[in-house]
């Protein structure tokens, strides 16, 4: 195959795009970059039934977000079109013909309700050359007889014929050779006059060969039908695109495949972007959550994904768009399923998070701010506490639980916090001196403080450091008996972080609010 590379991504629009629907077109775009050839965008919409309106434009808006460009297909134009397989009846019905004309198809009237005996009748009934003769189809009824039955108006169905008894060799670029024996295959449907339109099976292989696609990289679910589609491509008499299927997201624990309700089960979102739809059962809205809503990047999600199932070969964690396309080799893609690691994800949206364009987290923080009823300040304040927390947060909207005591004095202190670090007067069981109460020794340290003129941390730091130490208090209980008072809870950054952030009189009101409270 010497041919310009051409891969496709093909999602149905009968809902949210998957998270796994989301790498398999990832590892389509790298391979396609990689190679200097195109990615297309078709919509494969022949199940008129399972049709949800607002997919279509949900899947494309995803790929947006994520940074994956496509070259062609549904709304970006191309030589190649219609891009949306409702859109090329036409083209199908031309080649099931040419399947029939050449007797690699034939005509099938069965009825629901005789498709129901023949199942409960054979234990593991397959329409294949066993049974087929016993069916009412053109091969027992005849031509003739079939036409007339068309001509009539009687429903139909157009099946594959598969002759029995041969190995199908699929050659796959990660599994290597896969050998099915065509016995085990039925004859698929491969057309429905109901609704003039084609099965998965016969519009895949007639647009793939129509749109030039060289490698068919995929999930490993469709395996399975591999062989099916070897022996349609053999049967038009058309060279077979490239196979590679992709091993399967698993769900973080067991070895089932990641599934929609498993975001619910495990907290973590499985699709890219919300979804809003109205529950068939209840009538009420409902949504699922999305990877851009709760607080994930995309540059996070993308490298994450790239490497559930691929192993670049190093021990690179961290790559951009451009070093995944260098590195990329379907070749080091695994043959088995890969757990969908919530913990990793956060990691590396963690990572990501420290690098990227600060203005983001601060419009994150600012909302998050206004949203609990505080003042924001300024952007250069909701700056420097971004700056400040950033390193302690997995997602933005974690901000506000890290942030929140540089917006709002403490109302209440936590127990566990001044059970430890707020204790009354005591006697130094070894020296026999009195321990001043911490409310006395931070009312003596904001005395202190009161008489400060600079009041940058760089200053503030070594005075106190000496005043604590001519007074003869331990340090420990000083400042976190302080960092109480100012947070309501022992946690945050560098206590003189905390002061420079508040300034001067906001830090003594606090604490000597807090003795106030704490000792009344």
């Amino acid at each position: 195959m010497n041919r310009p590379v051409v891969v496709r991504f093909a999602p149905s629009p009968t809902g949210p795009l998957h998270i796994g629907g989301v790498r398999t077109c990832l590892y389509n775009y790298l391979f396609a970059r990689q190679h200097g050839g195109k990615l297309l965008f078709r919509i494969e919409d022949t199940d008129s039934q399972r049709f949800v309106p607002g997919a279509e434009e949900y899947i494309i808006e995803s790929f947006k977000w994520l940074g994956i460009q496509f070259d062609e297909g549904v709304s970006f134009g191309g030589d190649h079109g219609p891009y949306r397989q409702s859109e090329r009846r036409e083209i199908y019905k031309k080649y099931v013909q040419v399947l029939l004309d050449a007797g690699k198809a034939y005509y099938a009237f069965d009825t629901k309700e005789e498709l129901d005996a023949a199942r409960a009748a054979t234990p593991n009934f397959q329409y294949d050359a066993t049974t087929r003769g016993q069916m009412r189809n053109s091969v027992s009824l005849g031509m003739d007889k079939a036409l007339e039955l068309i001509a009539a108006g009687e429903p139909y169905v157009v099946r594959f014929l598969i002759e029995p008894g041969e190995d199908v060799v699929v050659n796959d670029l990660i599994r290597g050779e896969v050998k099915i024996n065509s016995s085990i295959l039925d004859d698929k449907v491969l057309y429905k006059s109901a609704d003039e339109l084609p099965t998965y099976h016969m519009a895949n292989i007639v647009d793939d060969h129509l749109m030039e696609v060289t490698h068919v990289i995929r999930g490993e679910e469709w395996l399975p039908s591999s062989p099916l589609h070897v022996l349609l491509y053999r049967a038009f008499g058309w060279e077979a695109p490239q196979f590679a299927h992709l091993p399967l997201l698993l769900a973080p624990e067991g070895n089932g495949k990641l599934s929609k309700r498993d975001g619910d089960k495990y907290g973590f979102p499985v699709f890219p972007l919300q979804w809003n739809f109205i529950d068939k059962e209840s009538g009420e809205p409902k949504s699922y959550s999305g990877y851009r809503e709760s607080g994930y990047l995309p540059e996070a999600v993308v490298n994450f994904l790239a490497l559930l199932g691929w192993n670049p070969g190093n021990d690179q964690d961290f790559m951009t768009m451009d070093e995944m396309i260098k590195l990329f080799d379907l070749s080091k893609c695994s043959k088995n399923g890969a757990h969908f690691d919530v913990k990793r994800l956060l990691w590396f949206n963690h990572n990501y998070l420290q690098q990227c364009d600060e203005q983001i987290l601060v419009e994150s923080l600012k909302q998050q701010v206004i949203a609990n009823g505080a003042d924001p300040k300024s952007d250069e304040y909701v700056l420097r506490a971004v700056q400040l927390m950033k390193e302690r947060i997995n997602l933005p909207q974690e901000l506000w639980a890290q942030c929140n005591f540089y917006f709002k004095a403490p109302e209440s202190y936590d127990e566990k916090s001044m059970k430890k670090w707020w204790k009354p007067a005591s006697v130094n069981a070894e020296t026999g001196a009195a321990v001043p109460a911490s409310s006395q020794m931070v009312a003596e340290l904001c005395d202190f403080l009161e008489a400060q003129e600079d009041w940058t941390g760089e200053t503030l730091e070594p005075k106190v450091m000496e005043w604590i130490a001519t007074k003869g208090y331990k340090t420990g209980a000083v400042m976190n008996a302080f960092r109480c008072t100012l947070v309501g809870e022992a946690r945050g950054p560098q206590i003189f972080a905390i002061t420079d952030m508040l300034g001067k009189e906001e830090s003594l009101n606090r604490a000597r609010r807090a003795v106030e409270k704490l000792n009344s």
